[in-house]
């Protein structure tokens, strides 16, 4: 198959979306497959202006060179919400020769309202008052609804979107599938267990409100008055050293240190570096830095929601706490500094069950999905 794979994000291999394209293009060419990847840079040659707009130029503009070019390609891969212009121009005109549409999400827009409208309450939500509630509604979800609702076949990142993609769009079973995201082999290495004086905890992802940065600040203050010489590291959070440190309480701020952007070949000395992962997310689709700590035999903690809950089994291969809960995590924290039994029982466990979800293992898994949906032939 010639695949095209189509997204609206930067190419670069650190981010998280960007990054699952790129493995999937990796590991699909390696099973004997012809793709070509289309990023933000690769179809919008200029910046978009209005910037707000970027997202329906990008879907607009791709949907325009699929249509020049739809003879090269067997089947389109296109991650929502960029496909929604292809799949309405595609359903409404049945042009002969245009290869099926095949959407991938990552995760649920639904539950991403619903999460930040609970924090915009609290004050902790940077930009979701009414205004952009509503404009989130007219353009972010219509374009997330129709990349859904026009797709011949979809994939979705974690059960929760996959079963409400389903339920919402009266989608018949079997044409959107639950896949996973993955983890690269290097990621898989020896840990040492040892007792140590002190306990280093990281934090890998953008340094954003539904990552759950507030919880992370409080926690990490609550851990310190209990285990004094804690330490936290802040890492790929793309924003400078102080808009991270202004938001812990002073008196940590010196236990805090701040590594805004790691290259990809650094990644697992980072994670080998540190003790526990800690990942306090409200709302993800599945996190490539979740899987990559445990892969190290890193013990986590997270949040029991989506995307999370996938992975992680509270006790068994890691630790879940309620989201939005401070005192739940600095507690669950605490617990993990103070056990080099429970850290290396749960470290060992989390890395032998995301064993499962090497992207050779995915690959196998979408290349199935898209290959339904060439059986459906061109329109």
């Amino acid at each position: 198959m010639h695949i095209l794979i189509a997204i609206g994000v930067p190419r670069r291999e650190e981010a998280g979306a960007a990054g699952v394209v790129l493995n999937h293009a990796r590991e699909l060419e390696k099973r004997g497959h012809r793709v070509t990847c289309w990023f933000l840079e690769d179809v919008l040659r200029q910046p978009a202006k209005p910037k707000r707009f970027e997202a329906i130029l990008f879907a607009m503009a791709v949907a325009g060179q699929i249509r020049k070019e739809k003879k090269d390609f067997d089947v389109v891969n296109l991650h929502a919400p960029w496909g929604c212009a292809y799949g309405i121009w595609r359903k409404l005109s049945r042009p002969s020769g245009a290869p099926p549409y095949v959407m991938t999400m990552q995760g649920s827009e639904e539950r991403y309202v619903r999460a930040m409208r609970i924090e915009e309450r609290k004050g902790r939500a940077w930009n979701f008052s009414w205004k952009n509630r509503l404009w989130h509604r007219v353009y972010h979800q219509a374009m997330y609804d129709y990349s859904i609702k026009t797709a011949d076949y979809g994939v979705v990142a974690n059960r929760e979107a996959w079963i409400c993609a389903e339920l919402k769009y009266s989608r018949a079973p079997g044409l959107i599938w639950y896949v996973p995201n993955g983890v690269q082999e290097r990621f898989f290495i020896a840990r040492q267990f040892s007792e140590k004086p002190s306990c280093e905890l990281l934090f890998v992802g953008t340094w954003l409100d539904r990552k759950g940065v507030y919880y992370l600040a409080e926690a990490f203050g609550l851990v310190t008055k209990r285990i004094p010489q804690a330490r936290l590291t802040v890492a790929g959070c793309s924003v400078s050293a102080e808009q991270v440190k202004e938001m812990f309480p002073a008196e940590v701020r010196d236990r805090v240190s701040v590594i805004p952007f790691v290259k990809l070949a650094d990644i697992p000395r980072v994670y080998a570096a540190h003790d526990i992962f800690v990942f306090p997310s409200l709302v993800e689709g599945m996190p490539l830095t979740l899987l990559e700590a445990m892969a190290t035999g890193m013990p986590v903690i997270t949040t029991n929601t989506c995307g999370m809950a996938d992975i992680v089994e509270n006790d068994v291969n890691g630790v879940l706490v309620p989201p939005a809960d401070a005192d739940k995590l600095a507690e669950g924290i605490e617990g993990l500094c103070r056990s080099t039994d429970l850290r290396k029982r749960l470290g060992l466990a989390g890395q032998e069950s995301v064993r499962r979800y090497a992207w050779e293992r995915v690959a196998e898994q979408l290349e199935r999905v898209l290959a339904l949906a060439m059986q459906n032939g061109r329109c």
